[in-house]
């Protein structure tokens, strides 16, 4: 007798400085998207729609909440821009679809998926690729929609390090954070990835990190699915979302002891820090990460959506402790 395949999502709303004195306010509500996430995803699986449609309906629902860093809550440019970054990718048929540097696109994880599915390409970016949504019908808001308040404050908080006026703090280090991300596994034992940003804090001169880049932030092939939150700059050296699901597919190692081998290990190792969540084709979850904590989720068998914060929160994982995360400061 043949076993069902399990369908599971997992999802992650980014890595870094999560401080234990959150508001509370802010706290439950981030904890309320990434479970209304997870539904919305999870309701796409048990309706028999691919794993694609799951991952792009999680995200969809962070890209749309002003909490985390991507869609309407991204981050302000060194120039008080906000650029945004997306990617989506099939494990089993590695069709792969990417945008960087948008400024006018509510959803860009649904631009890369029309990118993926519509153009004879991998990657779009700027004008370019918002020139292919309006083709596409994707929908496109004024700049001024992804304008809020706490962001804001953060860029000019950053500004002003800039200028030696105020020292700098933890707000070096979690400019560097910021992603949403999710893996999710069909009824036909597929795969996919998915990432969306809304980039560095005070970044400059169009600086794009892993989250766009298929194999950096986001991969996926018939044996594991990724997707990374942290400083980029070390996932695109390390090619982190391809070395994890490589050990899976072609070492055979477990998905838990893969991701922990590439996040908790050779990312630090450079000085680099961030997490990632991983699923392979059996329905096995990893979600390591080196940092204070994590925003992440997941939802299986029993239907129920789980999601946690912090490093000592139980998860499926049982992922070994992370060793002290370097400072990410520039």
């Amino acid at each position: 007798m043949t076993h069902a395949t399990p369908l599971v999502l997992v999802i992650h709303g980014g890595a870094g400085v999560i401080r234990r004195d959150m508001n509370p306010a802010k706290e439950k509500a981030v904890r309320a998207a990434m479970s209304k996430a997870l539904h919305d995803g999870y309701a796409q699986l048990k309706a028999g729609k691919p794993a694609i449609d799951a991952v792009t309906a999680a995200i969809t629902v962070l890209e749309d909440d002003a909490h985390f860093n991507a869609g309407k809550g991204s981050v302000f440019t060194h120039d008080g821009k906000n650029e945004m970054d997306a990617a989506v990718m099939e494990g089993e048929s590695l069709r792969a679809g990417a945008v960087a540097g948008v400024q006018r696109v509510k959803n860009p994880i649904l631009l890369a998926r029309a990118v993926m599915e519509h153009s004879a390409h991998i990657m779009l970016i700027g004008e370019g690729a918002e020139a292919f949504a309006r083709e596409q019908g994707i929908t496109l808001v004024d700049p001024a929609y992804f304008r809020t308040e706490e962001r804001w404050q953060q860029w000019q908080k950053a500004l002003q390090e800039d200028s030696g006026k105020k020292p700098h703090d933890d707000q070096a280090a979690a400019k560097h954070f910021g992603t949403v991300g999710a893996v999710a596994l069909d009824s036909a034992g597929h795969l996919a990835a998915g990432t969306s940003t809304g980039g560095m804090t005070d970044k400059r001169w169009g600086r794009v990190g892993d989250s766009p880049i298929i194999g950096a932030g986001t991969y996926a092939n018939a044996w594991c699915a990724v997707s990374g939150t942290g400083w980029g700059e070390f996932y695109l050296r390390t090619v982190a979302a391809h070395e994890i699901c490589m050990k899976v597919s072609l070492l055979g190692e477990p998905v838990q002891r893969a991701a922990a081998e590439v996040i908790n290990q050779e990312i630090p190792s450079m000085g680099g820090n961030g997490g990632a969540i991983a699923l392979d084709a059996n329905g096995n979850i990893a979600m390591p990460f080196n940092t204070d904590g994590m925003f992440r989720g997941w939802i299986g068998a029993d239907g129920v959506p789980h999601v946690a914060v912090y490093d000592d929160e139980p998860d499926p994982t049982n992922h070994q402790p992370a060793p002290a995360a370097p400072s990410s400061t520039e």
